[in-house]
C-alpha cells in the first residue's frame, strides 16, 4: 500500500510539474509577460528587468524537479526541492486567490487557463503529494549510479534551457494562443450575438383573458381580432446567449481614428501583417534587411503589407523617417499584439481571416520563397 501511494504521489507530482515547466519553457516571453503583470499589480515595476530570467528559471526548476521526482533521480535532493517549492508557492497562491491581483495565475501558461482559486486548490493537492514524498525520501534507491544520476539531472537541465533559448530566438514550438496558424481570426474577433424568440402577450378587452403569440405569427391583419385584443407585454426566450469574442481587444486604427479591423481581417487576398508591439524596443535591422525588401517585392506583385504597433503616432512618424519604411503603420493594443506573435517584430501571413504562417524576425524568408511555399491559386 505504501509503495502504491508513493507511486501515485510521484506520478501526480511529476506529471503536473513536467507539464507546467514544459508549457512555460516553450514560451519564455509569455511567462515573462505574466511576471510583468505581477510586478505591475504589486507596484514593483523596477523588477521588469528580472521578468525573463525569472521566467526561464521557474520553468527549468519545475521541469527538472518534476522529472527527477517522477523518475526517482536523487530523491533526497529532489524531495527537498519539491517540498520547498510547494511550501513557498502554496501560501503565495492562497494570497493571490484572496487578493486577485491578476485574473489568471499563468501556472500552465496559455495551454490551460484556470482561476486563481483553482490554482490554489490544485497546489493543496500537489503540496500534500510533495509532503508524502518528502517523508519517505530515504526509501528511494538511485536510478542508475550516484554519478550517473547527476549526469542525467544535468542533461535534463541543459535540455530545458536549450528549449527555452530556441523558442526565445524563434517562436514557441507549440502555440496555444488564439492567433495560432490555421485559426480563422475573423470568427474570433466578432462576439456571438444573442438570439431570442420573442412572444407577444395580448389581453382580451372584455374578458381579461391573456394569450401569447410568437412575434412573427399573430393575427395582426384580422380587424375583429384587433378590435377585441390589445397588446400588454412581451416575453423573450433566449436560444443563443451573448458570448464575448475570444479575441476582445484587437483593432487596427489609422491616424484619423478610423477602425480598419474588419477590412484587413476579412481581406480575401494574401496579405502580410508585421507585429511590432513597441517601436522603441523593436529590432530595426529586421526592418531594413528583411521587412522592407519583402514589402517592396509584395507590392510589386500586388500584395499588401502593414505594420501594427502599440506605439504612438508621433513615435511611428519618427520611426518611419529614421528607417525609411514606405508602407502603412497602424495602432493596435500592445497587450494583444504580444499575444499574436512572440517576436518584436514578427511577421504574420493571412488570407481571408485565416492565419497562414508566422515568422520571428530573424526567420522571415524572401517574398519568392513565401509565394512558392504558401500561396495557392
Amino acid at each position: 500500500m505504501l509503495n502504491a501511494l508513493l507511486w501515485i504521489s510521484r506520478i501526480l507530482f511529476g506529471v503536473v510539474f513536467i507539464f507546467s515547466g514544459f508549457v512555460k519553457a516553450i514560451d519564455p516571453l509569455g511567462s515573462a509577460y505574466k511576471f510583468e503583470d505581477y510586478f505591475l499589480a504589486f507596484g514593483t515595476e523596477w523588477l521588469f528587468f528580472m521578468a525573463l530570467p525569472l521566467a526561464v528559471l521557474l520553468s527549468t526548476l519545475e521541469f527538472v524537479i518534476g522529472a527527477a521526482v517522477l523518475l526517482g533521480i536523487k530523491m533526497r535532493y529532489s524531495a527537498w526541492g519539491a517540498f520547498l517549492f510547494m511550501a513557498f508557492f502554496t501560501p503565495l497562491t492562497l494570497y493571490i486567490a484572496i487578493t486577485d491581483p491578476v485574473p489568471d495565475c499563468g501556472c500552465f501558461g496559455d495551454a490551460l487557463i484556470i482561476s486563481n482559486w483553482e490554482t490554489f486548490y490544485k497546489n493543496v493537492v500537489i503540496f500534500a503529494a510533495s509532503i508524502f514524498i518528502f517523508l519517505h525520501r530515504n526509501k528511494f534507491k538511485p536510478l542508475w549510479s550516484k554519478k550517473g544520476d547527476w549526469y542525467l539531472i544535468g542533461f535534463i537541465t541543459l535540455l530545458v534551457l536549450g528549449l527555452s533559448a530556441y523558442c526565445l530566438r524563434n517562436l514557441p514550438i507549440m502555440d496555444f494562443r488564439p492567433w495560432k496558424v490555421g485559426n480563422d481570426i475573423s470568427e474570433l474577433v466578432i462576439p456571438t450575438e444573442e438570439e431570442a424568440d420573442i412572444y407577444l402577450i395580448f389581453e382580451n378587452k372584455e374578458t381579461g383573458e391573456t394569450k401569447e403569440y410568437p412575434s412573427d405569427d399573430y393575427p395582426w391583419d384580422d380587424p375583429d381580432w384587433v378590435a377585441q385584443w390589445e397588446y400588454k407585454d412581451q416575453r423573450r426566450e433566449v436560444t443563443q446567449p451573448y458570448q464575448e469574442a475570444e479575441i476582445e481587444n484587437f483593432e487596427i486604427i489609422d491616424e484619423f481614428g478610423d477602425d480598419l479591423t474588419e477590412f484587413y481581417i476579412t481581406k480575401p487576398e494574401y496579405h502580410f501583417m508585421v507585429i511590432a508591439w513597441g517601436l522603441e524596443n523593436t529590432n530595426t535591422r529586421a526592418f531594413s534587411r528583411r521587412i522592407t525588401p519583402l514589402a517592396r517585392a509584395a507590392d510589386e506583385n500586388g500584395y499588401s503589407l502593414i505594420v501594427l504597433t502599440g506605439s504612438s503616432f508621433s513615435k511611428i512618424e519618427e520611426f518611419r523617417h529614421e528607417n525609411q519604411t514606405p508602407y502603412p503603420f497602424y495602432q493596435s493594443d500592445e497587450i494583444e499584439l504580444k499575444t499574436i506573435i512572440r517576436s518584436n517584430p514578427g511577421l504574420v501571413l493571412m488570407k481571408d481571416g485565416v492565419v497562414i504562417e508566422k515568422w520571428a524576425h530573424r526567420n522571415i524568408p524572401e517574398f519568392e520563397k513565401i509565394k512558392e511555399n504558401y500561396f495557392q491559386d
